[in-house]
């Protein structure tokens, strides 16, 4: 029956992690078990939350999705935390941020760009966002413009989690207000997931909490090894930890929404909550994560506490508030358009390519080209006197289910 497929999935997880947490070591080796179980954590995460989003609303389905989606970078940076290592704490996340903006969003394009042309010869000029996608653009302002402040005065206390915390309660409360997807779409579901929806109330429920629930544990128990694994790679090779934590560990642990935005991302018709999925995340990371730090650093410490950033992390985190800033200006007008997937995709790459011509002191230049793009954008919005789409669409949202 299609039913038992779900309880299937979440008993082989569980039987992959008996066999894994003996082998729970800290050496370069331990990278070929704990890279494949985050992976399958991934997966069933990803088919929980796909299933959940013809129940509750879809921004909040895609918000809860991009919480789970986000458990091993919370792993990672939990352990760092723990451990107080100050040093390490923002590059998993600045170095994920980038990559799910610079990287995956001129990706979710192309995809869409490509089946829309196989399918009726002519080029995709933009991804519309629908009306109620306005949410996660307005929501992520917040966070960054209050990120901005921690990068100013270069430290990260209990108090900003507790700033930050409020501002995702308020994302999801205005998420929750929002109508659920439609069963239309249900036929456009990978099997597993489809046959969670379509089982019985009681098969669903127990299908949709096994994978949250297997997925979950799973990355709970590979977390401290996965990451000790890639510090020990990164001694036996020669290449700083800073570097292996910023970029090849969100590479891995990024596959959930890797998974899911180039599912959405294929069908052309849901291109725009594939860019969602990723602007859910971003929210997540830029308010859970960051306050999970100072939380569990405080917790280990024994006492409410916090710690400052030394000149790199501040200069990674201006880097990253301005890339995110960046994506803002760009669905400002509620439209992905193929030049802002292109010049989101050239301003990532510089940051690498660059540097190796003009030396590291490039980057501090590629920050300022993202700050004045913005600024510009918003001078000529002053100029116009004219709302943003995003705006007006937001307020629009607002007076037809939030205000209700």
């Amino acid at each position: 029956m299609p039913e038992s497929r779900p309880h299937q999935s979440a008993y082989t997880a569980f039987a992959l992690l008996l066999f894994a947490v003996p082998l729970s070591h800290s050496t370069p080796w331990a990278a070929l078990w704990t890279a494949p179980c985050i992976l399958i954590a991934s997966l069933l995460i990803t088919w929980g939350a796909e299933s959940a989003q013809f129940f509750v609303a879809q921004g909040f389905a895609l918000a809860i999705l991009a919480w789970m989606q986000t458990l091993p970078e919370f792993a990672v940076e939990a352990v760092l935390a723990w451990k107080q290592q100050t040093a390490l704490l923002l590059a998993n996340l600045t170095g994920a941020l980038r990559l799910l903006t610079g990287l995956v969003w001129p990706i979710i394009y192309l995809t869409a760009a490509l089946v829309h042309r196989k399918r009726t010869g002519k080029p995709l000029r933009y991804i519309a966002l629908n009306r109620n996608h306005s949410i996660e653009v307005v929501a992520l302002l917040f966070p960054l413009l209050y990120a901005l402040v921690i990068w100013w005065k270069a430290e990260l206390h209990i108090y900003d989690a507790i700033v930050l915390v409020g501002f995702y309660a308020v994302y999801l409360v205005l998420l929750t207000k929002l109508p659920p997807e439609s069963h239309d779409a249900i036929e456009e579901l990978e099997a597993v997931p489809r046959a969670i929806v379509r089982a019985g109330r009681p098969s669903r429920i127990a299908g949709i909490a096994a994978c949250f629930l297997a997925g979950g544990v799973l990355i709970y128990l590979v977390a401290e090894p996965f990451l000790g694994s890639l510090v020990a790679l990164a001694g036996a090779i020669g290449i700083p930890s800073f570097l292996v934590i910023q970029w090849l560990a969100p590479i891995i642990s990024e596959f959930p929404e890797l998974a899911s935005t180039f599912y959405f991302a294929r069908q052309e018709e849901s291109a725009a909550t594939a860019i969602m999925n990723i602007a859910s995340s971003n929210i997540n990371q830029w308010t859970l994560l960051v306050a999970m730090l100072p939380v569990v650093f405080s917790m280990s410490r024994g006492t409410p506490s916090g710690f400052e950033l030394d000149s790199e992390q501040r200069a990674e985190l201006l880097l990253t508030i301005a890339q995110s800033l960046i994506g803002i200006v760009f669905l400002i007008n509620m439209e992905f358009a193929w030049w802002e997937a292109l010049a989101m995709f050239v301003l990532f790459a510089a940051q690498f390519i660059l540097p190796a011509f003009f030396g590291e002191a490039i980057r501090v230049w590629v920050t300022y080209a993202f700050f004045a793009w913005t600024t510009m954008t918003v001078v000529a919005i002053a100029i116009r006197r004219r709302a943003p789409v995003a705006l007006t669409s937001f307020v629009a949202t607002w007076r037809a289910h939030i205000r209700q």
